[in-house]
């Protein structure tokens, strides 16, 4: 492991089970004595939870078009990566982030279907070289990955409310995304148990980050 920490990050569409496996990678490390610092994007520090609540659920949020959503993701992320991810790296943590910028350039870059290179330099100013050492892609057939974000409790917010065709498009991004970055990003099959999900992701860290376990 880098002497300056690990940064890890979880993508995947809504219901592919991110939460859960994050959840279960830090009890892991922290059993390990290690410290771990787990967050979500949007948020993350209290400019970033506010722009998830106006991103998700506040009803000025119908009329957003996709470009003022991709800047307020963007400043989420710059707060977050500047006020908490590089200084739990510099310390020597393990930060675990559910969604980062490959989220952006997914949801904004494809599905939205914005200018990709303008993404890109909007994603690199917003984390100014702060990268994932590994992502873990958790793949997840869209239909399956809808039914069960479904049912989950309370409300749906305001991306888990896009059609299906908008869920297809995510996940062909993502997986081609992982296709023109093997070095960083690696495939989970989220649609077993949550079990052998989690021993897949183990198995990848074991391999790809040396001196973890």
């Amino acid at each position: 492991m880098a002497s300056r920490g690990l940064f890890i990050t979880f993508e995947g569409s809504e219901g592919s089970g991110k939460s859960t496996q994050i959840r279960r990678l830090a009890d892991r490390l922290l059993a390990l004595g290690r410290e771990v610092i787990t967050l979500r994007e949007p948020g993350g520090t209290p400019i970033g939870e506010q722009i998830r609540n106006l991103l998700q659920y506040d009803g000025a949020a119908v009329a957003m078009t996709p470009e003022a959503e991709l800047l307020l993701f963007a400043a989420s992320r710059a707060q977050l990566v500047r006020e908490v991810i590089r200084p739990a790296l510099a310390r020597g943590g393990i930060v675990l982030c559910d969604r980062f910028l490959d989220s952006t350039t997914v949801y904004q870059g494809v599905a939205r279907a914005l200018d990709e290179s303008r993404v890109a330099a909007i994603n690199d100013f917003a984390v100014g070289g702060t990268l994932p050492d590994l992502t873990l892609l958790l793949d997840l057939d869209a239909a399956e990955g809808r039914r069960r974000a479904s049912e989950r409790k309370g409300p749906a917010d305001r991306m888990e409310q896009e059609g299906a065709d908008f869920y297809e498009s995510v996940r062909r991004g993502y997986l081609k995304l992982a296709h023109a970055k093997p070095q960083r990003l690696a495939v989970v099959d989220a649609s077993r148990g949550e079990e052998e999900v989690a021993v897949s992701i183990l198995a990848i860290l074991k391999e790809r980050c040396h001196g973890l376990f």
